[in-house]
């Protein structure tokens, strides 16, 4: 009996898909698991794989279609199986029960499905590990010795650098299904969750690049045919996400700014040491490029260990308040901006940070990062320093309490030890929200961060 494929909830946030690309077609043989198409959610492409076995008989929704979450995009069914015209569904399936595995599909994605709650609260991190435990059955089939390991794509591959094997890896995605976070929980007692070089790309992908990870080429002009007065261009599906985040933050968020000037010439020289160590350690240039932002989230990781007030959510009826400190960092892509988290942050090495953000960087702008990959920020930082501006103010990213605006670093005429000298300096601005934080407390944390800038050594006592 034909089975339909929903557009399903893929991210948190999401509450409609365009499908990108079709990788079956119709008429081709798919087993549960395999990867049906590739869907633009409201941050990143993801994959929306197959829930039961069978032959592909019909594709309903075109590749560049964008649909609501739970519209049927396909049917799935026996190989010469009648297809109903007009819903998709073959002509006996109003009349007979769903099979089970399209009930369980429908099921989770009605509970994955965003309510009329604003987008901004997201839940706790990371956010689909509660919504996508595997039910004991897929669990059970998942670790059965010779059966098929529903796993992404990344996953397996992953799995086959690390020589893991996949059966006794308990998949946290979508019907048991593997994914990367699971392999990082499936790594050996006291072995490193991230790897200590630079990460290999994934297959198709751009290998992180060794500059700074938000220098990045300015997006495509929009293109005006000739002679035509403008062109209108339809909004994707991450342009769409920020005006609704937008609106919901600097209207309803009772923000101030609290703007200081950190002295940038101890910490400067500290990086230069440590990459010129680092030339001559590997004899053919470093190997990890430590950036001022990779110091920053660092020191901003540190400080909130410190200040625990500004490390919060507002949650209308309560604050939550975290013990965990997941720094979120602003990379701009093609058609607006995405803030992938390193979790943890104040636990991570300086060279462990690096790498991690330019390999969340790169995915980034690939349009390949998972959901929990840049959803469950405690905290966020941008840095336009390297775009050559001098003070700017961010918008909070909800429900956080507060982001750190970053500018460039310049060498300014100041009064040091009692005479004027030429000195680099950068200046800070972090926006809070007045519900959470109050201005001498976002004033002592702010203190602090300038303070572990000024004298680095602060960031490893």
């Amino acid at each position: 009996m034909a089975t339909q494929v929903v557009m399903e909830a893929l991210s948190p946030t999401m509450e409609e898909g365009r499908l990108v690309e079709w990788k079956k077609q119709e008429g081709e043989q798919v087993a549960a698991g395999d990867v049906l198409a590739e869907v633009e959610t409201d941050k990143a492409v993801m994959e929306l794989v197959a829930r039961v076995s069978g032959v592909l008989l019909r594709q309903t929704v075109k590749a560049g279609q964008t649909v609501p979450v739970s519209t049927p995009v396909a049917v799935i069914g026996a190989p010469g199986e009648a297809v109903a015209a007009g819903n998709g569904a073959g002509a006996d399936t109003a009349k007979r029960p769903v099979p089970q595995p399209a009930q369980d599909a429908a099921v989770k994605t009605a509970a994955q499905k965003p309510a009329a709650t604003p987008a901004a609260s997201a839940p706790p991190a990371p956010p689909l590990r509660s919504a996508a435990q595997p039910s004991p059955a897929a669990s059970a089939l998942s670790s059965a010795p010779g059966a098929r390991v529903k796993a992404s794509p990344l996953a397996r591959r992953i799995a086959a650098e690390r020589g893991l094997d996949l059966h006794g890896v308990q998949g946290s995605g979508p019907e048991g299904r593997v994914v990367l976070r699971d392999l990082e929980r499936a790594a050996p007692t006291g072995a490193p969750t991230r790897p200590a070089a630079r990460p290999t790309p994934a297959a198709g992908l751009p290998a992180p690049a060794a500059a700074e990870p938000a220098k990045t080429a300015p997006p495509p002009a929009p293109v005006v045919p000739a002679g035509a007065p403008y062109a209108d261009l339809p909004l994707t599906q991450l342009r769409k996400t920020i005006a609704r985040r937008l609106v919901q933050s600097i209207g309803p968020i009772p923000t101030f700014y609290l703007t200081s000037e950190a002295d940038m010439e101890r910490v400067s020289e500290a990086r230069e040491a440590l990459l010129e160590g680092d030339r001559r350690a590997s004899g053919s240039g470093a190997e990890v490029k430590v950036s001022f932002n990779d110091i920053l989230i660092k020191a901003v990781a540190t400080a909130l260990r410190q200040h625990p007030a500004c490390n919060a959510w507002w949650q209308e009826d309560h604050i939550r308040y975290w013990a965990e400190i997941h720094v979120g960092m602003a990379v701009a892509i093609e058609d607006g901006l995405i803030t992938p988290v390193i979790r943890h942050a104040d636990q991570k090495t300086l060279r462990e940070i690096a790498v991690e953000a330019r390999d969340l960087a790169a995915r980034a702008r690939a349009r390949r990062l998972a959901p929990d990959e840049y959803t469950g920020a405690t905290f966020s930082v941008s840095n336009l320093g390297m775009l050559d501006i001098e003070e700017f103010t961010a918008v909070i990213n909800p429900p956080e309490a507060a982001i750190l605006a970053v500018g460039r670093i310049s060498r300014k005429a100041v009064e040091h030890e009692g005479q004027m000298a030429l000195r680099r300096r950068m200046r800070l601005t972090m926006s809070c929200d007045h519900r959470v934080i109050d201005g001498a407390t976002g004033a002592r944390f702010l203190q602090t961060l300038k303070g572990m800038l000024e004298n680095p050594l602060a960031l490893v006592w």
